[in-house]
């Protein structure tokens, strides 16, 4: 089912978001809490994405856990951001483990993942796919849901979408096509984090200065506050708000 985490705030190594903690991002990995029957692991790749002080993010992909890279502790050592996402995979059966498939997904200023499944993959899609520029078809990140389901808020916020609009309408519309997906997303531009929690856990940490969204805590802070089910959050490095979703 994957795990992923969005951070907005005062720059941070990767290492301390990554690393550190006691259940950070790299021990889910292996180890995760709450992976409600998805999977045991998650070793089918990995990826994070953060922002320079300048221009689109930075991406660092691997088809392999992220726990045997032995490039990233050290570039996670001497990179800081104020705006990172990444994501371990536990691919569905059937889907390809390949670097292309991982999280996260990007375009522009854009960072995009997907925590969850979805139901009847691919048939249930095919008629929102046929809403799809065949171009868009045709240069998926991968064939995987997860990959479609980029590929449709993508094409939203191409039209001019709302952020947070083009990830509601695109769970609602696959809610419909799909029922019973999990379809935990998360997607920055590097100032806003839009996520939704349909299916699966998410939690949020904040402070007056940062937020953080995870699929589990990764230490035992007290301010970690468990979200809600079939619900929006809009977050910036100050404020968190969370609204239903359509149909909740």
């Amino acid at each position: 089912m994957c795990r992923h985490l969005a951070y907005l705030g005062p720059p941070l190594s990767l290492r301390a978001l990554l690393y550190d903690p006691p259940d950070s991002l790299v021990r889910q990995s292996w180890a995760p809490r709450d992976m409600r029957g998805g999977g045991t692991v998650n070793a089918d790749g990995f990826g994070v994405g953060w922002y320079p002080d300048e221009g689109d993010p930075v991406r660092y992909r691997r088809a392999q856990p992220i726990w045997s890279d032995v490039t990233l502790p050290a570039l996670a050592g001497v990179t800081l951001a104020g705006a990172v996402l990444a994501a371990v995979r536990s691919g569905t059966v059937g889907m390809p483990v390949q670097e292309s498939a991982a999280a996260p997904f990007t375009e522009g200023r854009w960072l995009f993942s997907h925590n969850g499944v979805v139901r009847g993959w691919p048939d249930a899609l095919v008629p929102l796919a046929d809403t799809l520029p065949v171009r868009d078809l045709l240069t998926l990140d991968a064939p995987t849901d997860s990959a479609l389901l980029w590929a449709l808020v993508r094409h939203r916020l191409r039209a001019g979408a709302d952020p947070a609009e083009a990830v509601a309408e695109t769970v609602a519309q696959v809610s419909e096509a799909a029922p019973g997906s999990r379809l935990n997303l998360l997607l920055t531009d590097g100032r806003t984090m839009v996520a939704t929690v349909a299916g699966h856990a998410m939690s949020v940490l904040a402070t007056p200065d940062s937020v953080l969204l995870a699929s589990e805590p990764h230490d035992d802070d007290p301010g970690w506050r468990s979200l809600p089910d079939r619900h929006l959050v809009v977050a910036t490095s100050t404020s968190v708000r969370v609204r239903a979703l359509a149909g909740a």
